[in-house]
């Protein structure tokens, strides 16, 4: 039976097809899976480029672009297009198998053959050559190809190298791109080999083998297993890519095993969670008859831990493996461990409430500090550090807090925090840390484990003491931590040394640099949005984004000024009515403010003009409204930022002031811009950012 893969470019189109064009398209790939190629009536085009390309008709006017072999039985379909659309880009696109890097690659040839005369023209004015540093053998090394290298050899200027991105093979562009920006041919080499599943060229290559090629290709194309697995991928084409593995994410998630705990960063986009996801899957795969081998999948929020419990769902359709796979939250699994011990559920004491009830108490007390102080002070210090002592208190570091405190000071705190705790004790009610604080001495003193992996996402944002939990949710060996997280993306004051808590992740730190979520439009302009300020990686060491780019290219973002907010909600009903015109699924369309009031400004205007608008966490289809912190760890193909404002982003209470600590002023900055990065690296294609009156100092000038 033929074997069918289908390129990336054919799902982004599917999307956008009109529903009966859709229905179409699936009758005539089920009609391929049950007849061969032969009942889908593959034709050849008369004067393609490429004499391997064929099409099939899908609707009246509409035509499938199948690479077909010469041999074997494996089909690419390529594109789905208007009949004269799809018939030009026959004529135009050759595909070839790299001779040296064994991927399969497009080339539009016409366009090529086009611009060719002017770059010769130009070639004759300026004698200096971009590439002339470099021989043949040189580039050829680096996938530079027979066809291609004439064409290299007449560019004089960077702005000629970027005339042709559309026209080269990609790895190829990139490999000279990286050139013209001044790397070695070693550091030319290893951007490259990004993209690659192994970064040794192989060492033969059929020039005819497209399912090798393709196979070295998976961040392009990839194989459909079965009827299912394609009615779930063209069900949620947005869906598919966001749990797609790509190569240098294959070989962290698919390892053998750790010796110990192992840690995943990167910027935005790189693959973090697709990372976590597939490590998790493949734990449960590799230890599925080994009794007691349970793994959670956690992070600190529940809406996030849904939308993993929702990603996973995407990855493992047998139900006995995917039960080997716990996705909870860490408030939830603390829960469960102080009701077992206890004997009943903690009466939680939410933030708001908590400091208000504190507040209250002090007063009442006549303690001088509010509530809102002494209840982080509380969170994070006291129980930050695992204090049980005033001695312990007096002697600790509080760097980071916006209260200087000398020694008569932090015992008045003392004896008043230990008083208010107290009587929380007294009521028999908890506070989220508390109880995950309580959870940690359970399991710690008792020498129990839960589990035998545990797997976090988004752990830059976790407190320490949810860090003391997770280190006794699991013993100590191989493969017990696998953490993926960003520094860049802290949105909550937590900042942690993993190595002080007992989780050394030395010597297995892994480092994405290649976003696969975000173009390198939209990468661009928000990496401007954090500033300059260096961030602190969780293994004690600087992160930087050296090297953080994408392969991906579009427009670049939308930043609009409006006079007033209500022309502001105006247009970005607008806006959201021409990307779901444009074909984008509701659910890929995300809408981020800083405060909720706008957050039910923009559902309420949804509303009126008949969009539906739900939550983050909504398990139906709509556009997806929220603050822009619970946006984070998801991702959209359009997202607008809305009321990016001087006055709300950075949010004013939000933030210390510099008379007073200049250091936590600094700090409260530097989250607020991370927060701003963290909404506009939500987006895929495209990034609208809005504003009344004076812009947000953040925004990109």
């Amino acid at each position: 039976m033929a074997q069918l893969a289908i390129a990336k470019e054919f799902l982004t189109e599917y999307a956008k097809l009109e529903k009966p064009v859709q229905r179409a398209v699936q009758e005539a790939i089920e009609k391929f899976r049950r007849h061969t190629h032969a009942g889908l009536h593959l034709e050849p085009v008369n004067h393609a480029r490429d004499p391997r390309i064929r099409t099939i008709r899908i609707a009246k006017f509409w035509r499938g672009v199948v690479l077909a072999p010469e041999s074997g039985d494996l089909y690419c379909l390529l594109r789905v297009m208007p009949h004269d659309d799809a018939y030009a880009y026959c004529m135009s696109r050759r595909f070839t198998v790299n001779q040296t890097l064994g991927v399969l690659e497009s080339r539009d040839e016409s366009q090529l053959e086009t611009i060719e005369p002017t770059l010769r023209k130009a070639a004759e004015v300026v004698p200096q050559r971009l590439f002339e540093a470099y021989k043949d053998a040189d580039l050829k090394r680096l996938g530079i190809d027979e066809q291609i290298l004439p064409i290299i050899r007449l560019l004089t200027r960077e702005a000629h190298l970027e005339a042709l991105q559309h026209l080269l093979p990609t790895l190829q562009y990139d490999a000279l791109v990286a050139l013209a920006s001044g790397m070695s041919m070693e550091e030319a080499w290893a951007e490259i080999s990004k993209s690659l599943v192994d970064s040794t060229p192989p060492e033969r290559v059929d020039p005819d083998d497209l399912g090798s090629a393709i196979a070295r290709t998976p961040d392009q194309v990839t194989f459909v297993e079965g009827p299912e697995e394609l009615t779930k991928m063209l069900d949620h084409p947005f869906d598919v890519w966001r749990v797609f593995l790509h190569p240098m994410q294959q070989k962290i998630a698919r390892r053998e095993s750790y010796s110990g705990p192992a840690m995943v960063s990167g910027g935005a986009g790189t693959g973090k969670t697709v990372t976590a996801l597939h490590r998790a899957a493949y734990l449960a795969d590799r230890y599925i008859a080994e009794p007691g081998a349970s793994i959670l999948l956690t992070t600190y929020t529940t809406s996030l831990a849904h939308a993993l419990e929702q990603q996973l769902a995407l990855l493992i359709d047998d139900p006995e493996i995917r039960g080997r796979v716990e996705v909870r939250n860490l408030d939830k699994v603390a829960a469960q461990v102080v009701r077992q011990a206890i004997g009943r559920q903690p009466a939680l004491v939410a933030g708001p409430r908590l400091r208000d009830s504190w507040d209250a108490a002090a007063k009442e007390l006549g303690i001088e500090h509010r509530g809102r102080f002494l209840v982080d002070e509380w969170e994070q210090v006291i129980l930050a550090q695992g204090l049980t002592s005033e001695e312990a208190y007096l002697a600790c570091s509080r760097a980071g807090r916006r209260e200087r405190l000398g020694a008569a000071g932090r015992r008045a705190v003392w004896h008043a925090i230990t008083t208010l705790a107290g009587r929380m004790r007294d009521a028999d009610e908890w506070s989220f840390l508390q109880v995950v604080d309580e959870a940690a001495n359970i399991l710690t003193e008792s020498g129990r484990h839960l589990y035998r992996h545990v797997i976090v996402d988004e752990a830059q944002d976790l407190h320490p003491v949810q860090w003391r939990l997770l280190r006794a949710l699991v013993p100590r060996g191989p493969d017990d931590l696998f953490l993926v997280g960003d520094p860049h993306q802290r949105i909550y004051g937590h900042r942690v040394s993993l190595a002080s808590l007992g989780i050394d992740v030395r010597g297995r730190s892994r480092r994405l640099t290649v976003s696969y979520r975000t173009t390198q439009e939209i990468l661009s302009w928000a990496v401007h949005v954090l500033g300059m300020t260096p961030a602190a990686g969780l293994d004690d060491e600087p992160d930087a984004l050296d090297g953080y780019g994408s392969p991906m290219h579009g427009r670049r973002p939308v930043v609009r000024r409006f006079a007033d907010r209500s022309a502001e909600i105006d247009a970005l009903v607008t806006q959201v009515r021409v990307w779901l015109n444009d074909g984008v699924e509701p659910r890929a369309i995300g809408i981020a403010a800083r405060v909720n009031t706008l957050v039910q400004q923009a559902k309420g205007a949804l509303k009126d003009a008949g969009v539906t608008a739900v939550s983050t966490h909504a398990t139906g289809d709509g556009v997806r409204v929220a603050t822009m912190h619970a946006m984070k760890g998801l991702e959209f193909r359009c997202v607008a930022v809305i009321g990016a404002d001087g006055d709300l982003v950075p949010m004013p209470y939000a933030v210390a002031s510099a008379e007073e600590d200049a250091a936590a002023h600094d700090e409260d900055l530097q989250r607020e811009r991370c927060l701003l990065f963290v909404a506009c690296t939500r987006a895929r294609d495209r990034l609208y950012v809005t504003h009344s009156g004076e812009p947000s100092p953040f925004l990109p000038r």
